[in-house]
């Protein structure tokens, strides 16, 4: 078993203690910012399921998380695991499930940036390799603002293989791409069980990722033609893709 982390950032520990307050350990608490409404509340929270709490001193805080962003609390608890992949049979079963696909995505910033916007954007689940790709760290877990507690993260050992799986389950795979095939996102059918595929800046998708796509689709944009999905940052892109997709069942179900 994996050995307890410091998790810091009022949302990140907020979602921790509402989905997963058994793993929760010891609350260090910031002197000076115990009146603090929020902070107020993630005591009362951890007081409730038996945390204990620990005065801390500001400097200390940021020794123990390794960052002077932990807003006046730091939570020793057991880090975050990834969801069984047997889960997909489950998602896929439903007709509008929306997956979301991380490829090679290693910077925890984006991943933490990308699992925030998935939540926002009713992604059922996130998938992302086994290998080259970040893992669940306070550091995501403080950029997705507690949004890495609220849907299931699936780490699979051959993603083409899982790309495949799905594929049988019915839902359409499409992946974001520069490339003479790829069409306009807006113009891709998005409304039925769909996975959207993200790869990494720079390189993209993998070959073998691309060629488990049925589609290939890119985010055009003013004064370039054929867009440049390279030239913004992969959180940002994820963020455009998925209002896309929110946009167009919106729309579906406003004409059924």
């Amino acid at each position: 078993m994996a050995k307890p982390s410091y998790f810091y950032g009022i949302h990140a520990i907020e979602a921790l203690l509402a989905h997963r307050p058994l793993d929760a350990l010891s609350l260090f608490v910031q002197q000076g910012r115990e009146t603090d409404s929020h902070v107020q509340e993630i005591m009362a929270a951890a007081k409730a399921n038996g945390v204990s709490l620990q005065p801390t001193q500001k400097d200390k805080l940021t020794q123990l998380c390794g960052s002077p962003q932990h807003q006046g609390v730091v939570l020793h608890a057991r880090p975050l695991g990834f969801a069984n992949e047997g889960l997909l049979d489950t998602l896929t079963a439903n007709d509008h499930c929306l997956l979301l696909v991380l490829d090679q995505i290693t910077d925890a910033h984006n991943f933490g940036a990308c699992l925030r916007t998935a939540v926002a954007m009713g992604v059922d689940a996130v998938i992302c390799p086994k290998h080259h790709a970040a893992s669940l760290t306070p550091t995501v877990a403080k950029v997705s603002v507690g949004a890495a507690e609220m849907m299931p993260i699936i780490s699979v050992t051959n993603l083409a293989r899982t790309l495949s799986q799905i594929k049988q389950a019915g839902v359409f795979v499409f992946g974001t791409a520069l490339s003479a095939d790829a069409k306009p996102i807006h113009a891709a059918d998005m409304t039925g069980k769909t996975a959207l595929i993200m790869g990494s800046e720079g390189e993209g998708m993998r070959r073998l990722t691309t060629e488990s796509c049925d589609e290939l689709v890119y985010i055009p944009m003013s004064g370039n033609e054929h867009g440049n999905l390279q030239s913004l940052n992969v959180s940002v892109a994820t963020g455009m893709a998925l209002y896309e997709v929110n946009r167009q069942r919106t729309l579906s179900v406003g004409q059924v």
